[in-house]
């Protein structure tokens, strides 16, 4: 979800594509988990990282959220997020090693770290985070190698899509003082993108077109 940020407090001051070379490669960590804690519930998984963890973890949506995640509001949508355990609020999948179980298919979130996504006119770029990261020894590296995603043009084509959807519900959500309405729009969320599975011996994208052809005329419905 949004955030509002001063990029020239928290960034170097510039704004990246896909094929632009940027200071964020940490060198595999080296045993350095800072990033996998700590973060409350801000790691809001999508509809691809679902695929991808029912995918890699064979399991269904309601087991991951008995075993590995949570649902909680975001801008008054109500969205699946990491859960985090203990007095570290450690990530499940960090291992008594400090690495990550499921480094293959992590989630978005978790992929772009230290990067962030800025959104304007439609899009978005990248950014690097220069306070977040606890490591201070980072080399450069090219935005799409560090984010190691298969089609990637696909992939921030759905990102870019999914994220003004949202945007475009949390603002009418706000505007909408019917509790019912605004139930059954989250209910309507969780149940197209996340609830149904998704068929993970096939292409992502295609189903996922499929289902925003399902859900925008009935959210428009919902929330005029």
């Amino acid at each position: 979800m949004e955030r509002m940020i001063d990029l020239k407090e928290i960034s170097d001051g510039r704004l990246y594509t896909a094929d632009d070379m940027v200071k964020a490669d940490c060198q595999d960590c080296k045993g350095c988990s800072a990033c996998c804690r700590g973060m409350g519930s801000s790691i809001i998984l999508d509809p691809y990282d679902i695929y991808q963890l029912e995918q890699g973890l064979h399991l269904s949506f309601e087991e991951l959220l008995a075993g590995y995640l949570e649902l909680n509001v975001a801008e008054g949508i109500v969205l699946p997020n990491l859960r985090l355990d203990g007095p570290e609020e450690k990530c499940r999948f960090n291992n008594d090693d400090g690495r990550c179980s499921i480094h293959e298919f992590r989630p978005g979130i978790c992929r772009l770290f230290p990067l962030g996504r800025f959104y304007e006119d439609g899009s978005f770029r990248y950014y690097l985070q220069i306070h977040e990261c606890k490591k201070t020894n980072r080399s450069k590296i090219k935005v799409k190698k560090w984010l190691q995603i298969p089609n990637l043009p696909a992939y921030e084509a759905f990102i870019c899509h999914w994220h003004y959807f949202l945007k475009e519900i949390s603002a009418k959500l706000a505007e909408n003082t019917d509790e019912a309405a605004a139930r059954t729009c989250s209910l309507t969320l969780l149940k197209i993108f996340f609830l149904t599975p998704w068929d993970t011996a096939q292409d992502f994208y295609a189903q996922w077109e499929a289902r925003m052809a399902q859900a925008e005329p009935l959210i428009a419905g919902l929330l005029p």
